[in-house]
């Protein structure tokens, strides 16, 4: 299970500094504030005094709110920027996911505005810590990916230190790629003392302690841990996670006595911070040992405790643990209905893992060159025994000699056309595998997962997207036999198969009646933008055709509504066990927010595609349309007939 131990990376500096003073310095800082004049000056104090308050004073958001209202009478971005860092910082603090995701988003958009590189790393990061904390590995990754990118480019040692941290530990949850994990966390630890980081060095100790632990190093493990706690100060809120791991050590090793001890100042530790995914995991802790220690009616009632944390986190792992634990104390008690019903919530909580889990296809990769390696050496042996053999028959009779040579002629001849046979089935089960690849991924990212057991999720500045849904399906559906329904959906989507690769788009995915493609990926395209109205008038057309077909058999017609947008997207591969090549990002809920909002037989496309396209399209203007975090849209029909080139200006 994936460790904890970064949930709070968020702020231009670890959340490592305690105030003892806490209240003498709010109280001077409020007396400043009381009588600065309402400039940015003020907007600053206020930031200031939110983001040192945020552990312990409920009041720290009042602040962060008062300081945003400011900004904006002011104007000033960063100001705006500041504030709903520190707005997010607060809900992430208390575990509520939900509007820090949506503060720091809003944060984003204004250090991008700002062009300010270290503070557009800083969210994205925080972004990423968010993801993480609700189990959204993949996601994480990817917003952890961005924000190193960006640190970089800002040569921020601190910052790229801590997406090092992050990054490392995401690579822990797989044997496979633990020492890959040690390697990032050093170097974060390296960069951590270069610049005499306290809280980069705690953490990169604490990640260190929980990756060995996962590899059975009891004593690296523990190490590591001590190390964190002379690092952290006893009232960060770290504490309680090492507090925590420490306990599961002395657990490990039969200390109950021990274990327990930590793990009830780990519960206390986190309790008084506040910090409910801390207090959820010292909880589950408590649980498991009481429960392995033939007290089930403890153990319940800290694993209840544990859900009510993890259900307002909406912290996956969390909650997978806790109904585990309870299907097993019904169970125990002969409530086998409430035990069903807690392991059949856990069976349905599955991890999202933002990264491609290629270990069983690099295993089967490994065993098929051993299996060769080994027949080889076989019939290497065989072939020496035979030699010794004919050798032997050569000194006692030179006819018998001559007869061995023959059949030693033979058993190679035999030999080799077995090899033959076998190559021969090899190269058509590899023929195969490899069509199956290109069946379901596109050709360069199937490549690159055979050439390197893995795929890269990649970024693109500008990719189309295209989504299709049949209006009223429901109805449809229905009037339909399933087989039907089915025989009829498939016979489309088939169509549009041949069109998009007849202009060279990518196939995504169909969801149900809805039909999903883009264009510039997994190789940018300058002429995706174009080519997707063309095939969206293709698909058009072979509607029409088709319905045409129904109707006079008296059957109803199929009504095709297509939205099309373009902008940044990432694309790659994932899956645990069935590989997919998927999208992610605005623009894909935009592409959606378009079909929705069009009309049957039109093709609706947002600004940004028509700014690409009007110089050869005659266009439609038809409103606009609200986004979330976007805004709002405009939106056009596109005229099937190109405009009239004399019209370009």
């Amino acid at each position: 299970m994936l460790s904890r131990s970064l949930i709070l990376i968020v702020s231009m500096q670890l959340l490592f500094s305690i105030s003892f003073g806490q209240d003498k310095f709010r109280d001077s800082m409020l007396a400043v504030i009381a009588v600065q004049k309402e400039d940015t000056n003020k907007v600053n104090l206020l930031n200031k005094l939110a983001y040192e308050t945020r552990q312990q004073d409920p009041s720290s958001i009042d602040y962060a709110k008062q300081a945003l209202v400011l900004a904006k009478k002011l104007n000033y971005t960063i100001g705006q920027a500041q504030s709903l860092k520190n707005i997010g910082l607060f809900y992430i603090i208390k575990g509520e996911y939900v509007p820090a995701q949506e503060y720091c988003e809003k944060a984003l958009a204004e250090f991008t505005k700002a062009n300010d590189l270290v503070g557009e790393s800083n969210i994205l990061n925080n972004l990423g810590s968010i993801q993480f904390n609700m189990s959204n590995y993949s996601k994480a990754m990817e917003y952890y990916m961005k924000s190193y990118e960006v640190a970089q480019l800002a040569k921020d040692t601190f910052r790229i230190a801590t997406v090092l941290n992050n990054i490392g530990i995401i690579y822990l949850d797989k044997p496979s790629t633990r020492n890959l994990a040690i390697d990032y966390i050093n170097q974060a630890l390296e960069m951590g003392k270069k610049i005499n980081d306290r809280g980069n060095m705690g953490l990169s100790y604490m990640n260190l302690g929980d990756v060995y632990f996962a590899m059975g190093n009891d004593s690296a493990a523990f190490y590591n841990y001590i190390k964190a706690t002379e690092v952290f100060h006893p009232k960060d809120e770290m504490f309680g996670y090492i507090l925590n791991s420490i306990g599961n050590l002395y657990l490990k090793n039969n200390q109950g006595d021990l274990a327990l001890k930590y793990y009830e100042e780990a519960l206390k530790k986190s309790e008084e911070l506040g910090i409910k995914i801390y207090m959820a995991q010292s909880a589950l802790s408590l649980a498991e040992y009481y429960i392995n220690h033939n007290d089930p009616n403890k153990a319940k009632q800290y694993f209840e405790n544990a859900l009510v944390y993890a259900m307002e986190m909406k912290a996956g792992a969390e909650l997978k643990r806790v109904y585990g634990g309870l299907s097993r104390i019904y169970a125990g008690r002969g409530d086998f209905a409430k035990a069903y019903d807690f392991n059949n919530r856990a069976l349905h909580l599955t991890d999202s893992l933002s990264k491609f889990d290629a270990d069983s296809l690099r295993l089967q990769y490994s065993v098929g060159l051993k299996e060769k390696e080994i027949e080889l050496l076989t019939k290497d042996k065989d072939l020496q025994e035979l030699e010794i053999k004919r050798q032997k028959i050569a000194k006692n009779a030179l006819m018998a000699g001559l007869v061995m040579v023959f059949v030693i002629i033979f058993i190679l001849y035999r030999d080799y056309r077995n090899k033959i046979r076998i190559n021969k089935i090899l190269d058509k089960q590899k023929e195969e595998i490899e069509g199956l690849l290109l069946n379901i991924l596109p050709a360069e990212v199937a490549h690159e997962l055979q050439r390197d057991g893995a795929a890269t999720p990649k970024y693109f500045e500008h990719a189309a997207v295209l989504f299709t849904d049949f209006k009223s399906f429901t109805k449809m559906a229905d009037v339909l036999s399933p087989q039907e329904l089915v025989a009829e959906l498939n016979e489309c989507f088939m169509a549009f198969d041949d069109i998009i690769e007849k202009y060279s788009l990518e196939k995504i995915k169909t969801i149900g009646d809805s039909y999903m493609c883009a264009g510039g990926i997994p190789t940018p395209d300058p002429d995706a933008t174009m080519n997707m109205i063309k095939a969206s008038f293709d698909i058009i057309e072979y509607l029409k055709h088709w319905n045409k077909k129904r109707i006079e058999k008296g059957m109803t017609p199929w009504e095709l509504r297509i939205g099309i947008h373009v902008g940044p997207l990432v694309a790659g591969v994932v899956g645990k066990k069935k590989y997919a090549y998927d999208i992610w990002g605005s623009t894909v809920n935009i592409a959606s927010r378009m079909e929705s909002a069009g009309e049957p037989g039109q093709v609706n496309i947002s600004a940004s595609v028509y700014e690409l396209i009007k110089h050869r399209y005659d266009c439609i203007y038809r409103g606009k349309i609200s986004a979330k975090n976007i805004g709002e849209i405009d939106m056009y029909f596109v005229n099937q007939e190109p405009a009239n080139e004399a019209k370009i200006a």
